[in-house]
């Protein structure tokens, strides 16, 4: 839907940069202010998420079955996501996963803040020109929601993918439940954010060992033809989990070394985010087909011919996808 406008950094995931190629200035260019807003308003949105889980009444609804569900939180979120930014970038394309009405929204849902250290961040001159509405931004509020009203908290997370000329470009990803299991004491949930020449931040690059392949895939959306195309893979272990950007954050943290989802079901607002994050260390994500996914404010929200995706060897995942899989996949 249109988003209306009422409607620990830890360890940097990639660090060479070259100097002379990028912009620091005292005043901050447009994408980096977005960036920078993005990641408050995850953290805003993150907050949300647990307030409503704490709060006992998730106020869940069905929207086309038992398994694509609809939460107070998933409303809430978007609410605070879609508002807040484009009460700062009003010019900006924002589509949302939840169908809301238009309505006055609570102040206490506006985040105003921005990250420092993205303001601070050094910019490739690449995006200095880019103008306000030439940016599409693909908002999921709560992406694994089913798996939330389960209990399955680390499979949750808020996505804002920021599109330009149709390409994910740069990417916010909020666990609101990160750390959830380390304590009474723990510091709940973190921030990831990346952009395309800047690099990934806020969790530490790992990959699976050498020799071990491991997949990643869908725990509650499985079919036969996702199993198949996984079989004919032949990995040396297979993980269920939800949520698109879990799977993505598996991937560069090095718990999975692929992400095979052989089935329509995501959506873009569901890929832009990882797909920018996974980009910028070097990873790739496409259909099954190997076709780049496009985040044109017209495009169809489905990804209709599945997820393929790695952080290392894709080749070797994409030239074990069967035909008889691709021929079911229609892009």
């Amino acid at each position: 839907m249109w988003c209306r406008p009422l409607h620990l950094l830890t360890v940097s995931a990639v660090c060479s940069l070259r100097r002379a190629a990028f912009t620091m200035s005292s005043d901050p260019i447009l994408l980096a202010r977005l960036v920078a807003s993005a990641h408050s308003v995850a953290d805003k949105a993150g907050t949300i998420v647990r307030g409503v889980m704490s709060g006992g009444n998730l106020g869940i609804i069905e929207k086309t079955g038992a398994n694509d569900l609809q939460t107070a939180a998933d409303r809430l979120a978007q609410q605070s996501i879609c508002t807040s930014l484009a009460k700062k970038f009003p010019k900006l394309t924002i589509i949302g996963e939840e169908d809301l009405p238009s309505e006055e929204i609570s102040e206490e849902l506006i985040e105003t803040g921005q990250s420092e250290d993205i303001l601070k961040a050094a910019f490739p001159s690449q995006y200095n020109n880019i103008k306000e509405e030439e940016l599409v931004v693909w908002v999921d509020p709560l992406d694994g929601t089913k798996e939330y009203t389960e209990g399955l908290l680390d499979h949750v997370t808020v996505l804002i993918g920021i599109a330009y000329e149709g390409k994910a470009i740069a990417g916010v990803i909020n666990q609101p439940y990160y750390n959830y299991q380390a304590g009474d004491n723990a510091v709940l949930g973190r921030t990831i954010w990346g952009v395309l020449g800047v690099g990934a931040f806020g969790f530490e690059l790992k990959e699976v060992p050498e020799g071990q392949h491991i997949v990643t895939t869908t725990r509650s959306h499985s079919s036969k033809l996702v199993n198949d195309c996984i079989a004919v893979i032949n990995p040396d272990k297979v993980v269920r989990v939800g949520g698109a950007g879990n799977k993505i954050i598996q991937l560069i943290e090095g718990q999975a070394s692929a992400y095979v989802f052989a089935s329509p079901g995501c959506k873009k607002w569901d890929t832009c985010a990882p797909e920018a994050i996974l980009h910028a260390v070097g990873g790739k994500i496409t259909d099954i087909h190997g076709n780049a996914f496009q985040y044109h404010k017209d495009v169809k929200h489905m990804n209709s011919a599945g997820v393929l995706a790695a952080l290392r060897n894709y080749d070797y995942y994409a030239s074990r996808v069967p035909e008889s899989v691709k021929e079911a996949l229609v892009p």
